[in-house]
């Protein structure tokens, strides 16, 4: 790929027995925004399943920076170190949303990527302009090649993909949020760590995008009441209705 990153994609067909999209349109992009512990990677991931359509994770894309950073020895706080690090990130990242896989080199750090020590540091990462700017001309790469894309983050509505034929906002209230992520961790981790890792994370990280509250044109999907079924049966539901409409 062009570009300032070594930032490398698979773009796998969707795996058999995934429902094909109702119409196929040359460009589909589902942009979903949201604070950590929403269920953004969970739900998107099985609404790109169900549709046929390639998955983006961002966040994991700053937290593999995140990873080579810290292997590489990077001082975090300096913001033109962690740049040069991200610039020359060997990284490839899967967009099939049934076989997720993120590799920096020749090291597959799927699992690694998502543990507490990552979490910690991100922010540090996700909130380096320069890092952020890289990373975000990478990610649109992506959806410009995929054209049909359930892509997930932070500001994917509103600076990544604002133009974007759905976009939403998912949210849910800080208990459920904390409990999500309590349960996805398997309860390793304690209150304090969690509100660490999920909170103050978000209040850090919304210094570089806004994720909290919808822009104009994004719609607010609230999944406090919701189970996983219906959040995710809500998400195709607005795909599929974008998908009449550009018929």
């Amino acid at each position: 790929m062009e570009g300032s990153t070594a930032l490398s994609t698979h773009t796998d067909e969707a795996a058999p027995g995934a429902r094909p999209p109702q119409v196929r349109q040359p460009r589909l992009v589902i942009a979903v925004d949201g604070p950590s512990g929403s269920g953004k990677s969970s739900v998107c991931r099985a609404a790109a399943t169900q549709l046929g359509a390639a998955y983006l994770d961002t966040g994991a894309m700053y937290r593999a920076a995140t990873w080579y950073c810290l292997d590489q020895q990077v001082d975090l706080d300096d913001e033109d170190a962690v740049a040069l690090a991200v610039e020359e990130l060997p990284l490839t990242i899967s967009t099939d949303p049934q076989h997720q896989t993120i590799t920096v080199g020749q090291a597959d750090i799927s699992a690694e990527i998502r543990e507490p020590r990552i979490s910690e540091k991100v922010s540090e990462v996700a909130t380096n302009r320069r890092a952020r700017t890289l990373l975000v001309a990478a990610q649109r790469r992506i959806i410009d090649e995929a054209g049909f894309i359930v892509a997930e983050g932070r500001d994917i509505t509103t600076v990544v993909a604002p133009d974007a034929q759905v976009r939403v906002l998912l949210t849910a209230s800080a208990e459920a949020r904390l409990r999500r992520r309590g349960a996805q961790l398997g309860g390793t981790q304690d209150a304090e760590a969690l509100k660490r890792q999920v909170l103050e994370r978000d209040k850090k990280d919304s210094t570089a995008s806004n994720f909290t509250e919808a822009a104009d044109g994004v719609a607010v999907l609230d999944s406090s009441d919701l189970t996983f079924e219906e959040t995710v049966n809500s998400l195709i539901g607005r795909v599929e209705q974008a998908q009449g409409a550009g018929a």
